[in-house]
């Protein structure tokens, strides 16, 4: 199909694309406390990502995010889900989550935040981005031949964050 023919109309509904990404080792999980310079999410927890740059597919981006952010490759990176973020009226968020096993290699210092393991026993006890306890648990609990999961995510009437998973 031609570009003419993809029906691209600004007046509607746009998504951002970006990846989130959990690195396992073992029972841990490789979270990311944001610097304190940070303009959103300062000193609280949040997995690995970013934006998916324009000529990126997903897997590509996350990669790219990895070994940006935590200096690690991996090779058995999969997607557990897609979030779709209610950011605003006509702008939202669009979320590829996914996860790997740690192989091999060193953490690099990063100027995104500090890198640090925690058990999901941990995850009680620190300050975490806000969807984090609904998507993390999600996630780790994933088995290698399930269906990658849907969501979206808003906030009601009451300010409250929604996860709300498809099906």
């Amino acid at each position: 199909m031609p570009i003419s023919d993809q029906g691209v109309d600004r007046s509607r509904y746009q998504l951002i694309p970006r990846t989130l990404i959990f690195v396992t080792r073992g029972a841990q999980v490789l979270l990311l406390k944001g610097a304190e310079t940070k303009r959103l999410w300062a000193g609280k927890y949040n997995g690995i990502g970013g934006h998916i740059e324009q000529g990126e597919d997903a897997v590509g981006a996350a990669r790219r995010e990895l070994l940006e952010e935590t200096g690690l490759r991996v090779d058995d990176l999969r997607l557990c889900g897609t979030l779709i973020v209610d950011a605003s009226p006509g702008v939202g968020i669009g979320i590829y989550i996914f996860r790997a096993r740690y192989s091999d290699g060193d953490l690099k210092e990063s100027p995104e935040g500090k890198l640090e393991w925690h058990s999901m026993d941990d995850m009680d006890h620190l300050q975490l981005v806000e969807d984090l306890p609904v998507l993390l648990p999600r996630a780790m609990a994933m088995q290698p031949d399930a269906a990658p999961f849907s969501a979206r995510s808003f906030y009601d009437e009451h300010g409250r964050l929604q996860v709300v998973f498809a099906g």
